[in-house]
């Protein structure tokens, strides 16, 4: 680790400590002012609540997206609103490789027969590429979506990237989501609507059945909860 790093990760703990009772709008503005345009916000499009947040914390702040080539076309969709109603910079990254030029060299599926590999290669890859140019990103993570992100903090290290991760709304609940969506009129994923708790590729994404957690309907059936980007 170099020394830059070092004191980023110095810093990122003590703000860990230091933000954790703050609320997420101040944790974004924190953000801002200490990175400004090596800040960003990487977005899955399930919602842009922290894409809000952030553009009036950091107006015209980098919305980072994912373009996985299996994405359902309502999330296109709210990607393209996002990018039309809001104060942001969406940035789209994609694969080194298409669908079709996956499926040549790995054979068809690859989602179905290794969907580690499939997310390592369309996901995880993508995005540490794409975030080469910034000290700082903000995830929407929450505590409440799953016993795998039950310590998010709300500032901390990213260990594997080297860099601050920021998840502003860590410690809200869906109901904080749901108010902050009503009263600030914010996009969202028109299939959250319709079954769907989180949304991610379609081959993998499934509606969720009553009782279960909102993330019980990625990757069904497997011994899989996360793609990689954030363990």
């Amino acid at each position: 680790m170099t020394a830059v790093q070092e004191d980023l990760r110095t810093l990122a703990e003590q703000a860990g400590r230091d933000l954790e009772d703050a609320s997420a709008l101040s944790v974004l503005t924190w953000a801002a002012t200490t990175f400004g345009g090596r800040f960003c916000v990487t977005s899955s499009m399930e919602d842009a609540v922290v894409a809000h947040l952030a553009s009036r914390a950091f107006p015209g702040v980098d919305v980072v997206f994912l373009d996985t080539g299996y994405h359902f076309p309502e999330t296109i969709g709210t990607r393209d609103a996002v990018d039309a109603v809001m104060d942001v910079n969406v940035i789209t990254l994609t694969p080194r490789q298409t669908v079709a030029e996956q499926d040549a060299e790995h054979g068809p599926k690859l989602y179905e027969r290794n969907p580690d590999l499939c997310c390592a290669l369309r996901k995880v890859k993508p995005l540490e590429d794409g975030l080469s140019g910034y000290d700082a990103w903000a995830t929407g993570l929450r505590r409440d979506e799953s016993a795998t992100r039950a310590n998010t903090p709300v500032v901390g290290w990213d260990e594997k990237r080297r860099k601050v991760k920021v998840s502003p709304i860590a410690r809200w609940t869906q109901d904080d989501v749901d108010a902050y969506v009503a009263e600030h009129g914010v996009l969202t994923n028109p299939l959250l609507m319709d079954g769907y708790a989180s949304v991610g590729c379609a081959p993998c994404t499934r509606r969720v059945l009553a009782g279960e957690d909102a993330r019980a309907g990625r990757w069904a059936g497997r011994n899989k909860t996360e793609c990689g980007l954030h363990g």
